[in-house]
């Protein structure tokens, strides 16, 4: 009984990396079709959506299978209700990178992000992707102390985020309401993914060191 609770976690394990790499590139090519109003990468982004939720959903019944045959206790069921909250927080990685990509889309052919913002964008696309890769890394090889490191890079991406909305809010923007609220929803986007990474990487160092996690 026990070998097979192993082998249940470790497929858990599988599919949590599986997510979370998934989840990067997501981003990572709904920022490119973005920035260059690619039509095609956009619609691929939002397409595999569904392959990010079904893996999501193999997880959660993987989950409620172990939950319900071996019962576990202790360290066990920390490990198996830590996966869980991990898997959702990835879950809605891929929807936000879904988001992203479908904002494009709205604005095809025209490009949604205007010339001054592409830089702040970009750089924000960078610090997701190495959110994600981080994310993907710890999943891969548990480590808490690069876990917790998470949120240094989620400072990154707030401080990028206050970047965007003072020029959004700044005198000089000339492009008027409707280009500032779909930016505005971007950096959202953009901002939630990193605080959905942090979650993750927090219920990482619960599972390795059982200290309670605070979520973003």
């Amino acid at each position: 009984m026990r070998a097979e609770f192993r082998a249940d976690l470790l497929e858990i394990g599988r599919l949590l990396v599986s997510m979370a790499e998934a989840v990067r590139t997501a981003m990572s090519q709904a920022t490119d079709a973005l920035l260059t109003a690619d039509r095609s990468a956009a619609e691929s982004v939002v397409a595999r959506d569904d392959e990010i939720d079904n893996t999501y959903r193999l997880v959660e019944e993987k989950v409620y299978e172990v939950l319900a045959r071996q019962a576990p206790v202790a360290g066990d069921l920390r490990m198996v209700v830590s996966a869980l909250h991990i898997a959702g927080d990835m879950e809605r990685m891929g929807d936000l990178a879904d988001h992203v990509a479908r904002t494009g889309l709205r604005r095809h052919p025209a490009p949604t992000v205007p010339q001054e913002l592409v830089g702040v964008f970009r750089q924000m696309g960078n610090v997701a992707d190495r959110l994600a890769l981080e994310l993907s890394q710890v999943l891969t090889a548990p480590d808490a102390g690069r876990a917790a490191r998470l949120d240094h890079a989620d400072d990154d991406m707030d401080a990028l985020h206050r970047q965007l909305f003072a020029a959004l809010l700044g005198p000089g923007w000339p492009h008027g309401v409707e280009p500032a609220v779909d930016a505005a929803l971007l950096g959202r986007y953009y901002e939630r993914y990193a605080d959905h990474a942090v979650n993750a990487g927090r219920q990482i160092v619960y599972l390795i060191t059982g200290e309670p996690v605070t979520p973003q």
